[in-house]
């Protein structure tokens, strides 16, 4: 809602918006890619990773809740990108330590089921707070507390509504939760441990080879899904005419079947493993997706995309549990942080080939099955990793 506001309101004209709208995000996503590691490997050496959780937690959350303060002229547009880049690079570090809690917080036979069903709550939680921001503020005739929407007050509250949601939800993991270790050194000396082991990881690669064709395998088949959740609404509107109402109902429903999906798949993960659990996500994706290129109707559309939906929230899950089954014990935060890596590093690549094959051909069609090409480069190589049981116990 934010970025759409922003684009439409806040910038100078939409073109300037989406462009600056871009760069700060590529700008986030080079700064998590780069920092997590060490910020991972650093946080290994303190032992607690909560503090570092909460700590990014709450800039997030601060950052979401100032956003309200963008009021609707071009003078607002610096402190806007300002403060979405804070919070979307607090909000992708904190991901760093929840991601590695897991290894401690789930039994080795159950890792599967509990980041499956976390990843179908996010889905949950996401959606209801969705639909209140909806009901509530930004579609009301009547929007709650008397807010002014020629100032843009509705949606900018949708912010706080955020802020507050994040807050709250967050802190059960804070008050139920046991931390997954004791601070072992200072963090003057956690700094210089931290870099120089990871330092050595980079420098012993060959002893972590498994870990890095997973992440490579994953840093393929993600810029994947993540192209096609930026394109998906493109080509909906391009090639099969839908109208932003439409792409809007379709994209919450796309929603609710990822969350199912997730949830369904996270017996799956720990009865066959996540290896497999990604295998048979990918080729299901590659063969709806394949589907959805050649059909013309909008209703196929519908009935294909949402297929699609079931298999994309495995995906995200099962690479979770895959990590936390890889990650050598008291190493999990850096491992997690070259997950995170894995993530960010490479996000410009997908875009980039869907709108340089769809500029070449004058085709959106011939465009996204560079997106299925990802998703096959990323399962060739995912076939080449082995997959342990249980977490190891020790480094291998």
């Amino acid at each position: 809602m934010f970025s759409a506001y922003f684009t439409q309101s806040v910038a100078e004209d939409t073109i300037v918006g989406t462009a600056l709208w871009g760069h700060t995000l590529s700008l986030a996503a080079l700064i998590v890619a780069f920092s997590s590691p060490v910020l991972g490997a650093v946080a290994d050496k303190t032992g607690s990773r909560k503090p570092w959780l909460g700590g990014f937690t709450a800039v997030s959350v601060l950052a979401a809740a100032m956003l309200w303060f963008i009021e609707p002229s071009p003078s607002y547009a610096l402190p806007a990108l300002i403060l979405v880049g804070v919070g979307v690079i607090a909000f992708d570090f904190a991901t760093v330590f929840y991601n590695a809690l897991l290894p401690a917080l789930a039994p080795p036979d159950k890792v599967g089921r509990v980041s499956g069903w976390g990843w179908a709550a996010g889905y949950a939680g996401g959606l209801t707070c969705l639909v209140v921001a909806l009901i509530g503020l930004v579609q009301s005739q009547a929007p709650w507390l008397g807010l002014d929407a020629d100032r843009a007050e509705p949606v900018r509250a949708t912010m706080l509504l955020v802020a507050v949601w994040f807050g709250i939800f967050s802190a059960p993991i804070f008050l139920f939760t046991p931390d997954s270790g004791r601070a072992r050194h200072p963090i003057g000396m956690a700094i210089r441990y931290g870099i120089r082991e990871l330092l050595e990881t980079f420098r012993n690669v060959r002893r972590h080879r498994n870990i890095v064709k997973f992440l490579g395998a994953r840093m393929l088949y993600i810029d994947g899904l993540n192209t096609l959740f930026s394109f998906a609404g493109i080509y909906a509107a391009g090639t099969f005419g839908m109208t932003v109402s439409e792409i809007i109902r379709f994209g919450i429903a796309l929603n609710v079947t990822a969350g199912l999906g997730a949830a369904g798949f996270a017996w799956i993960d720990d009865w066959i493993g996540p290896k497999k659990t990604i295998l048979i996500s990918l080729v299901s994706l590659i063969v709806f997706g394949g589907g959805l290129l050649l059909v013309e109707s909008k209703e196929l559309f519908w009935l294909l995309g949402l297929a699609i939906g079931i298999f994309v929230g495995p995906i995200q899950a099962a690479s979770r549990s895959f990590m936390a089954r890889l990650a050598p014990k008291d190493r999990e935060t850096e491992m997690f942080g070259l997950f995170a890596f894995s993530g960010k590093a490479t996000a410009f690549l997908g875009p980039l080939l869907v709108s340089t094959v769809t500029l070449q051909f004058g085709s959106q069609r011939l465009g996204m099955t560079t997106i299925l090409c990802l998703f096959l480069a990323g399962l060739v190589v995912l076939l080449f990793v082995d997959c342990p049981t249980t977490k190891p116990l020790t480094e291998p």
